[in-house]
């Protein structure tokens, strides 16, 4: 009809006259020819296009596993290494192809949790403002059973101490934060770590008074966590999971000697090739040397 001559006007039958005449509305008519536009291509999946088809892909992310010195990386980090390797593509696809092959890091199953005490944060917005220390256990195979405890800057991530001993005293207890202050604070004596808090939970080694003294004799405010909420103390809590999944599950030590020089290496390993990825997958130690250098930039 649409091409029909009008007689008067000798001109064909413009839209408006069909839709006029059919009693349909042009709003229809224009809808439908975009929709018949659409469908009349194959289907592709929009946005930018990658040259690396599935197959390829799949051996780009074994082969990052592969040279990768940690174990149980997940799809984030893979995706990182992915892009800093000049490989661009989406998470989700990492993602898909890593749980079609069988390559996502193992997870724990978790149960309900109720609601949380701790509310807020505990982040800070530099480095050496709030450092958290905690210790755990594990076994070596000719001394027994023995103590790691470690100290972790809340900002960074960085692990500024590590220890293992035989004993968890409070003097033990005490080393990790006595390496972190000649660290990045300088010789040990009074009041040089002003301005610095620690968190730590309610065990005997932390809430004793020879801890107490010592670290305020430092200038380190205490700070302890809620009872019985393990987030406020999360920064480190989550450091001694990385170093159980990393080395202590994985490995097994004679001494306690022989774990406290693996437990050193491991730090240094850690602190500079770790991804963070709150930190936009710099290591610990790459966050601290960004953050003062723009601090001396500014002050320059």
């Amino acid at each position: 009809m649409r091409a029909a001559i009008s007689v008067s006007r000798n001109k064909d039958c413009g839209l408006k006259v069909v839709c006029e005449v059919a009693g349909v509305a042009r709003s229809s008519v224009y809808a439908q020819r975009q929709a018949g536009k659409a469908t009349a291509g194959v289907a592709t999946r929009r946005g930018p296009k990658t040259p690396w088809g599935d197959a390829e892909l799949v051996e780009r992310i074994r082969a990052v596993l592969a040279e990768s010195p940690f174990v149980g990386e997940g799809y984030r980090k893979v995706w990182a290494k992915l892009r800093f390797a000049g490989i661009r593509t989406s998470k989700d696809r990492v993602l898909r192809l890593m749980r079609q092959h069988g390559l996502q890091a193992p997870k724990r199953s978790r149960g309900p949790r109720g609601p949380r005490v701790h509310d807020g944060t505990i982040i800070p917005g530099a480095p050496d403002l709030r450092w958290g220390t905690d210790l755990t256990t594990t076994m070596t195979l000719e001394e027994g059973q023995a103590a790691v405890l470690l100290a972790v800057d809340h900002h960074t991530t960085e692990i500024v101490g590590i220890h293992a001993t035989k004993r968890a005293t409070c003097w033990e207890a005490l080393e990790p934060i006595r390496q972190g202050v000649r660290k990045h604070f300088g010789p040990i004596r009074r009041d040089v770590a002003l301005g610095l808090e620690l968190r730590h939970d309610h065990g005997s080694q932390y809430v004793s008074d020879a801890f107490q003294q010592e670290i305020a004799f430092l200038g380190i405010s205490s700070s302890p966590s809620f009872v019985r909420s393990p987030e406020g103390n999360g920064c480190v809590e989550r450091a001694i999971r990385t170093l159980k999944e990393q080395l202590l599950w994985i490995r097994s030590f004679a001494t306690v000697e022989e774990l406290r020089c693996a437990l050193i290496e491991w730090a240094q390993l850690y602190n500079e090739r770790w991804m963070v990825e709150r930190h936009q997958h710099k290591s610990p130690a790459q966050v601290r040397r960004e953050y003062y250098a723009a601090q001396t930039g500014l002050a320059a």
